[in-house]
């Protein structure tokens, strides 16, 4: 289990001559600490002196963000164990014999499939990071100003974590035959990219100025 292992052993993994964990798993931890980040600030913030002082809308934006951002947290550390374990079912099939016509037939239809469900693991993270950026702008409006940088590292881990992900997604779809699914999910790809940007960049507009 990658999150049964120390720092250190975590960070050796990845740079080992193995394959995974790779860029997918390390995308969603992005996203993951991001979100770990902002929840922080949560909790430097709610029943605070500075959060008594907002009105009851503010407070409550704050607390349901600050619950979302911890299940978020949660979800994307299982999908930094689920993208290893995805590329490994694209290995195993892979390695299916392909001596005969109808072994190759076999072999290519499972790779295709492996290789769509484990693309959609990253496009999760992406999805997933996306929340987590949208949860963010209420933390940098409201949180803790001690912590505003705190906001800014989230947002930008959470935004490359986004699109690490979906570099993952892109490069599995070069091996796949189905045209109506690839456009899909390329045009799910540029949604998801062009979205998060837009959302980090008016979330680090904040903490740029409060940063004077």
């Amino acid at each position: 289990m990658l999150l049964e292992k120390s720092v250190e052993e975590f960070v050796a993994s990845v740079a080992s001559k193995d394959p995974a964990p790779g860029g997918g798993s390390v995308a969603a931890l992005s996203s993951s600490l991001g979100s770990a980040l902002t929840a922080m600030v949560g909790n430097l913030t709610i029943g605070r002196k500075s959060y008594q002082k907002l009105n009851e809308e503010q407070q409550q934006t704050l607390d349901r963000n600050f619950e979302k951002v911890q299940a978020l947290m949660e979800r994307l550390n299982q999908l930094t164990e689920e993208d290893t374990t995805a590329f490994n079912g694209v290995m195993k099939a892979f390695k299916m014999p392909k001596e005969t016509d109808e072994e190759k037939k076999a072999r290519k239809e499972a790779i295709e499939e492996a290789t769509k469900e484990a693309l959609e693991v990253p496009l999760t993270v992406g999805k997933e990071s996306l929340a987590v950026l949208k949860l963010q702008q209420v933390f940098a409006d409201f949180g803790n100003p001690n912590a505003i940088t705190d906001v800014g590292v989230g947002a930008l881990l959470a935004y490359a974590g986004l699109e690490g992900a979906l570099f993952n997604v892109l490069i599995n779809l070069q091996g796949l035959s189905d045209e109506a699914y690839i456009a899909d999910i390329k045009k799910q790809c540029q949604e998801l990219k062009e979205e998060g940007n837009r959302v980090k960049e008016a979330t680090l507009a904040t903490v740029y100025t409060k940063l004077g």
